[in-house]
């Protein structure tokens, strides 16, 4: 087993959260005066004021393209404007929010009301996310924990349609605890028992009770009237998407429209890698977690045979794969842990290849999955299906897909969740590689503990499967580290038996303690457990050529497999509109771009495409421009060898 990391740089991490999401100061809380603590002069420029005229009372400020941060002074009314995924990240990015202290508690500054596009979906993006924003206001602000002197009984408040405020009240309470009754458990396929297990193991988590959104958010309704959502601050929809905040007087338009080509931005920085693709590999694609303005939140890629299969899709997945030269139309498939918003929102990237990507959980986690994304794009089991190649695991044992092993196994968290092992049979045995993300810590469970006949809690029986089933040996065990009431200790795989440990799920720096214990693993990084002898490029491109010629004799396709791979840098143009095209491309790995002189936006091209095929034939000008966006593996075709393929087996139509 060897590890490697696919570029020399390497970036800082981010320094600790001010306060966890799930664990509320406990000790006793004094008020006093709001002291503003900064990192830095640049992340303080907008809360100090900036260049803002003090005599004004509302600040407009970009944030990133479609996020807009409206503060009303006097009102005490700050209002995040569009909530696509990671918005947080770009708020904590822009130093509107930051680690404060409030009556000597430490906490975080930053919004207290969303305003949400009244669209659902914009250029194939979805454009609301609330679930991380509303959990930084009850938690990292305090609005909700006991004893604060944040928590005057003010709730967050969501701002928008009836539609779209209704959709983001019930995304929310299915993140919070995604299936919510016995009846739902067994509806997918718990029996009686184990549905009564869950359902105490959830109100454990949920402190007794399943607590109606209403409880936690406030929704502000904005249809044709302007209405006043607080303090005298008044929103009204000017257009469709286009609003009007108003206060004493003045007044700012926010417009949540996005523009043709345009796209939610990434937070963060992820480079180029050009990674080595072994007969089993796992590439991380995160460490971070939904608080780091740094890194993607923790996932992987496990590659095996020459197929690409994702262990959850958090929040910029499309950003990560290009980053890692992987085009969306290599993607087989996704193994999915749970359905929280930094395990789940790159799912819906995953729909815009080509052909339906195979989407492995077992069937509680589909439906808890379902039940969330319906919520907003009102999608049944049906739809879903036909979205995605539904494949069902059986929980706690080997299921083998197609020679690639994988065992998902229960995990205590507030909805249904699992953690895999994958392994694959080899010389002297199995390799194996364990993902266990989301993990409850030893503490928290050990708390949990409670007689059958309690109505909230887990029993000693579960307490210790849990223990043996996180312990279980592997060559590479990636552990979810984030503390707190739902997340794991580093310290409980102090003892841990596997080759190597990975910690996780934290935007904090690991300590000492940590670092004696588990390795990090940025973004990019390559664990190899079995290395690969085939050329698993070349048996791509014979693939894609049977494919689309299907009736021309394998000789013929061999004689065009004779041609060199090359690998395409990053930002290169293949092929400049208005010049002729001597070569022709099959893409084989990576994601191309095509431009048009005049037309906004460009459309994306992955593996098994072929670039500049009519112009290079008709001996033409291309109409394009084709532009690498990552390393990009590619066939070269000569044109005259590939008029002369065409010709000679009559492919040519007038």
């Amino acid at each position: 087993m060897k590890s490697k990391p696919t570029t020399a740089s390497s970036r800082p991490r981010t320094g600790s959260r001010a306060c966890e999401r799930s664990t509320p100061s406990a000790g006793p809380i004094s008020g006093g005066a709001e002291k503003p603590i900064f990192a830095s002069a640049a992340r303080s420029r907008y809360s100090a004021g900036g260049a803002d005229d003090p005599m004004t009372n509302i600040r407009k400020i970009p944030v990133s393209t479609g996020v807009y941060w409206v503060e009303v002074r006097h009102a005490d009314v700050r209002i995040l404007c569009g909530c696509p995924a990671d918005a947080v990240k770009h708020l904590l990015r822009t130093g509107l929010i930051v680690p404060m202290e409030v009556g000597g508690v430490a906490c975080e500054s930053g919004p207290n009301a969303i305003l949400l596009s009244d669209l659902a979906i914009q250029n194939g993006q979805l454009c609301s996310r609330s679930e991380f924003p509303v959990l930084q206001m009850l938690y990292n602000q305090g609005m909700i924990v006991p004893g604060h002197p944040r928590n005057t009984g003010l709730l967050p408040m969501l701002v928008g349609s009836r539609r779209q405020v209704d959709a983001q009240m019930a995304y929310i309470f299915r993140g919070n605890y995604g299936l919510v009754s016995q009846e739902e458990l067994t509806r997918a396929g718990l029996d009686d028992e184990q549905a009564h297990e869950m359902m105490r193991m959830k109100l454990a988590f949920a402190f007794g009770r399943i607590r109606p959104s209403e409880e936690l958010v406030q929704p502000v309704y904005v249809e044709r009237a302007a209405v006043e959502i607080r303090n005298g601050v008044q929103v009204r929809r000017v257009r469709g998407n286009v609003f009007e905040i108003a206060f004493e007087g003045e007044s700012v338009e926010v417009d949540l429209n996005l523009a043709r080509g345009e796209n939610y931005e990434c937070p963060y920085t992820l480079g180029y890698h050009l990674l080595q693709r072994d007969y089993f590999t796992v590439v991380h694609t995160g460490d971070g977690d939904g608080w780091d303005m740094n890194r993607p939140a923790m996932g992987s890629i496990v590659l095996y045979q020459g197929r690409v299969f994702l262990v959850d899709a958090g929040p910029n997945i499309d950003h990560a794969l290009t980053a890692l030269g992987i085009g969306i139309n290599e993607i087989d498939g996704i193994f999915h842990t749970h359905c929280h918003d930094d395990h789940l929102v790159g799912l819906t990237a995953l729909i815009r290849g080509d052909r339906r990507i195979a989407y492995y959980a077992v069937p509680m986690v589909r439906a808890s999955v379902i039940k969330k994304l319906g919520t907003v794009m009102q999608m049944s089991e049906a739809e879903f299906g036909a979205l995605f190649d539904v494949h069902e695991l059986q929980l706690d044992a080997w299921n083998d897909i197609e020679g690639l092993e994988v065992k998902p196994i229960l995990s205590p968290h507030p909805v249904e969740t699992t953690i895999f092992y994958f392994r694959v049979l080899w010389e002297g045995g199995y390799r194996s590689y364990a993902h266990l993300g989301d993990i409850a810590s030893v503490e928290v469970m050990r708390k949990m503990i409670a007689p059958d006949d309690a109505p909230a809690g887990i029993s000693q029986a579960r307490f210790e499967r849990t223990l043996r089933d996180y312990t279980q040996k592997a060559d590479v065990k990636k552990i979810d580290i984030g503390g707190g009431l739902i997340h794991g200790a580093a310290a409980d795989f102090s003892g841990d038996p596997s080759g190597k440990l990975i910690l996780a799920h934290t935007a904090r720096r690991l300590t000492e303690d940590e670092r004696a214990i588990g390795s990090g693993a940025p973004f990019g990084t390559v664990e190899v457990l079995i290395e690969g002898i085939s050329d698993e490029l070349r048996r791509r491109a014979f693939g894609y050529l049977r494919d689309y010629f299907p009736e021309v004799p394998i000789h013929r396709i061999r004689h065009l497999m004779n041609n060199r791979i090359l690998v395409l840098n990053p930002e290169v143009i293949l092929v400049r509109e208005g010049q002729p095209v001597s070569d022709i491309y099959l893409i084989l790995s990576g994601t191309v771009e095509m431009l048009r002189t005049g037309m906004p936006g460009s459309h994306r091209l992955s593996a098994g495409s072929i670039i500049g095929e009519t112009s290079s034939l008709l001996g033409m000008a291309a109409n394009e421009t084709y532009r690498a966006l990552s390393f990009v593996q590619a066939m070269r075709l000569p044109q005259d060898l590939y008029l002369d393929f065409v010709t000679r087996n009559a492919l040519y139509r007038d």
